[in-house]
């Protein structure tokens, strides 16, 4: 986002989105905080859709 953008916005927005920068943040550390998981899954989570997916292949529980 422009600078000049960024002083055109309300004072609402320009709250939202600190709000929503310290969320992102949240979230990240999260995820670095989480255990490295031995012998999972290569590439991202299989479950991620609410099924199982493995090689592109999806099946329903």
């Amino acid at each position: 986002m422009l600078e000049n953008d960024k002083n055109k916005l309300s004072p609402e927005a320009k709250r939202a989105l600190k709000e929503a920068e310290e969320r992102r943040k949240k979230n990240n550390k999260k995820l670095t905080d989480m255990p490295k998981e031995i012998d999972g899954p290569e590439g991202p989570e299989p479950t991620r859709y609410g099924d199982w997916e493995k090689k592109g292949i999806t099946s329903d529980f």
